[in-house]
């Protein structure tokens, strides 16, 4: 077992850092928020007053924050940057989803000072992070994979290595690109059913059973009550913000021009959900983009 710092304990943090406490590694964290970090200490979880306490003799750190700014920022500030204060030999696993230049860029400072580092951010949202379930995506040096692992293990049950420093977040990027795309699909599909007077809880149970199964329809449906537990069924309590969705969307488009690709649906989904959170619904689940697509009533 190791001894681990966490940075950054909201919705999918706070509970990545309670199972890795769990899973026998003692945890150390830190968070600005006094009620996030009495939250986790209640689970077994170290608390900090700085970043900089938290890391004292880790053998790995752990983040989990919002954009690629933060991340250098905790990392690289010149005065209170923790990457120069590691010892030698301690791993990075920053689990944001923040842009791949972001990520390379702190690799390359990692390595200048014999510190491993790996961008693994996560798939599978609150539920899956409470759960423990959660998939990684990795990017980085396939010795660092193989430390990682061991830890990773103790918030997730798929642990891919997509390749070197970025990989994982550019596969990060293109699979919060699809989810945003057949989630929208999902929605118009549903909601033309329920416009033709089709139940939309037993036109989820055809398209199961038929070529249009996916994701979103089969564990997430958008159309509230159709599913019990579903965000939808819930008023559309995040989740996965759609602000968050917008913002990895942004993430794609950015990447697009960058590597010359050619994204269409990705580019309306990002217009779609900007638009639907611009109409006040940013806070909501991902889900309630099925609003956007219903009949004034």
């Amino acid at each position: 077992m190791s001894t681990v710092a966490f940075i950054g304990l909201g919705n999918m943090g706070g509970p990545m850092a309670i199972n890795l406490a769990k899973a026998g590694h003692t945890v150390t964290a830190f968070d600005l928020s006094e009620k996030a970090l009495a939250a986790v200490k209640a689970e077994g979880v170290n608390i900090a007053a700085s970043a900089a306490d938290a890391i004292a003799g880790a053998e790995a750190v752990i983040s989990m924050l919002p954009a690629g700014q933060h991340v250098l920022a905790v990392y690289l500030d010149e005065e209170t940057g923790i990457l120069k204060q590691l010892n030698k030999g301690a791993l990075v696993l920053d689990c944001s989803t923040i842009d791949a230049d972001s990520a390379r860029a702190l690799a390359k400072a990692g390595a200048e000072l014999g510190v491993g580092v790996m961008d693994a951010p996560v798939s599978g949202g609150v539920a899956a992070a409470q759960a423990g379930t959660l998939s990684f995506m990795c990017g980085g040096s396939a010795e660092d994979f193989e430390r990682a692992k061991a830890i990773l293990a103790g918030m997730g049950k798929n642990i891919f290595h997509a390749g070197d420093n970025g990989a994982g977040q550019v596969a990060k990027m293109c699979n919060n690109m699809l989810l945003a795309i057949h989630m929208i699909g999902t929605a118009e599909a549903l909601q033309l059913g329920a416009n033709n007077g089709l139940d939309p809880k037993v036109l989820s149970e055809i398209m199961l059973a038929s070529s249009g199964r996916n994701w979103s329809l089969e564990v997430y449906n958008p159309y509230p009550g159709v599913q019990e537990n579903s965000a939808a069924s819930k008023g559309y309590q995040p989740g996965f913000m759609v602000d968050l969705m917008i913002k990895d969307l942004g993430l794609a488009m950015e990447n697009s021009i960058d590597s010359k690709s050619s994204v269409p649906m990705g580019s309306l989904a990002r217009s779609l959900y900007t638009a639907h959170g611009m109409a006040g619904n940013g806070q909501k689940d991902f889900s309630s983009i099925l609003n956007l697509l219903r009949k004034p009533s």
